[in-house]
């Protein structure tokens, strides 16, 4: 993996990336960790790591933005048992989760983009009968233009 691009905190609040040589915003932040690319903020003055520091900030201003960005029953969970419980759940487990989810919906999604770029007739099945897709009838109804011939005339 690429180095961490250092970012240096300063006691009036900037933020200065030390691989461009420039002040950069919260927003920038997220724009790099979006790019894929990792991040270490150090306090300027006491060289302490305050990455978590303002990672969260960068979600609260994400969720001040969008007010449902993370569900009040899991802002309750966090309040109620911070760090005890729900700190060695977030390291051990929900990374993993969430690494897990993306990765099946990357796989799930480039599926489904490959049986639609195939341009199935659906109606060519089974001898021109769809009695085989029945079961999927409701869900091939969301994607007229993939079974229906008629649509393509």
């Amino acid at each position: 993996m690429a180095e961490k691009t250092l970012i240096k905190k300063y006691a009036n609040r900037r933020l200065y990336d030390t691989e461009k040589s420039a002040y950069i915003t919260l927003d920038d932040i997220s724009n790099i960790i979006k790019q894929g690319q990792q991040v270490k903020i150090i306090d300027a003055k006491t060289k302490e790591d305050v990455t978590a520091f303002i990672l969260t900030q960068i979600i609260l201003e994400e969720a001040k933005n969008n007010k449902n960005f993370l569900p009040v029953p899991l802002l309750f969970l966090f309040i109620q048992y911070g760090e005890n419980v729900l700190g060695e759940f977030f390291e051990k487990h929900l990374q993993q989760t969430i690494q897990n989810y993306l990765s099946y919906k990357t796989f799930a999604d480039d599926q489904f983009k490959k049986w639609l770029d195939m341009d199935m007739d659906f109606s060519n099945l089974a001898g021109g009968s769809m009695t085989e897709l029945k079961p999927f009838k409701s869900f091939l109804d969301l994607f007229p233009h993939a079974g229906n011939s008629k649509d393509k005339e």
